[in-house]
């Protein structure tokens, strides 16, 4: 093979890779979400089991744990979709190697193998933003309660 094809072969595998680096960092922050939102679910299971407390703190256990529920299905899915997508640039990675090695023409894979990826990606992106806002809506909801405690407590 010649040494004008190796670089023709990495010139255009360059973007694609470029785009695993990237989601590859992303999947990575996911994840760390994600691990947080199940040791908080955790953490909220066991409240509630060991919970004497009145009503209204039982039911404000139980909206929490919806919210995190709801924020860990959001993140998997979001981590689904960027692993997706990392296997959709590796396919088309492939598919560029293949045209250039064997001389297949099978270049018209490529492209929607990209396509694919990118489709991935913002889907990812999506149910990562939809995360943050839940998490956002269960930290106003935590920040209701403290509020509304503080205000049944006897002045000092």
């Amino acid at each position: 093979m010649p040494t004008t094809s190796v670089v023709q072969i990495l010139t255009e595998s360059i973007a694609p890779v470029i785009v695993i680096s990237g989601v590859g960092l992303l999947l990575l922050s996911i994840s760390n979400r994600y691990g947080r939102a199940i040791d908080r679910a955790r953490l909220l299971m066991r409240e509630l089991e060991s919970s004497n407390a009145d009503s209204a703190e039982i039911r404000h256990l139980e909206q929490q744990l919806h919210h995190t529920h709801q924020r860990a299905r959001l993140l998997r899915a979001s981590m689904t979709y960027s692993s997706a997508s990392i296997f959709f640039v590796t396919l088309t990675v492939l598919a560029l190697f293949a045209d250039q090695v064997f001389r297949l023409q099978v270049d018209f894979f490529a492209l929607p193998f990209f396509a694919l990826c990118l489709i991935s990606l913002v889907i990812s992106i999506y149910y990562s933003i939809r995360d943050i806002s839940v998490s956002l809506a269960a930290l106003e909801m935590q920040l209701s309660s403290v509020w509304q405690t503080m205000e049944m407590r006897p002045k000092a």
